[in-house]
């Protein structure tokens, strides 16, 4: 089995390269989704959550408004809601792992650099594109603000950095020439994964 960090900078085509793999077969754990499944009505994250910080719970569950709500007014709760729900996603990690049929796992996490994730996998893919690409893919979502867009990027490691630090790069500005690409790591992977079970 060969775990797969996938990660790159918002905007990059994270989601749908994510998607890409999962046709090839790789089963994906998707650490936005973790989240969501935490914060929905009956989630792990709910009741911890509710004994921490009651405010944030509408209708049986976590609301993501509440929380950016209150991190904009007192900052120092991002460390509280990082105690609860990290635990909780590592738990969730597990469970995948656990459950997963396929010999490449793919782990599609936006930070992985930034939280030290890619320690733990065996390998690292970035996606990555031009600024200007990246820019305009933000702004026809029409989900967000420039500025919002600007704060979570500041968040972010720049995308150039990401990419010199991963061991394959998957250039996103076509989805063909992305399917191309995530062929080709599959390929080299399995490769490795072949000369390792030959030498042992």
């Amino acid at each position: 089995m060969f775990k797969l960090g996938l990660t790159g900078s918002i905007g990059m085509g994270k989601s749908t390269t994510a998607s890409i793999f999962s046709e090839f077969g790789c089963d994906v754990w998707d650490a936005d989704a973790a989240v969501h499944r935490l914060y929905a009505k009956d989630g792990a994250a709910v009741l911890p959550m509710s004994e921490k910080l009651p405010q944030v719970i509408v209708e049986g569950a976590v609301s993501r408004a509440q929380l950016r709500v209150l991190i904009s007014i007192d900052p120092s709760v991002l460390k509280t809601i990082e105690k609860i729900v990290h635990p909780l996603l590592v738990q969730d990690r597990a469970n995948f792992v656990v459950s997963s049929q396929s010999d490449i796992l793919v782990f599609d996490i936006p930070l992985l650099f930034e939280t030290g994730g890619d320690a733990n996998m065996d390998g690292v893919a970035c996606v990555w594109t031009t600024p200007k690409v990246q820019r305009q893919r933000v702004t026809e979502r029409g989900t967000m603000s420039m500025e919002q867009f600007e704060m979570i990027r500041a968040k972010q490691l720049p995308a150039d950095e990401k990419r010199d630090r991963s061991d394959f790069v998957i250039i996103t500005d076509t989805i063909q020439h992305a399917r191309v690409q995530v062929q080709n790591v599959l390929t080299q992977i399995r490769e490795r994964m072949t000369d390792a079970r030959d030498r042992t």
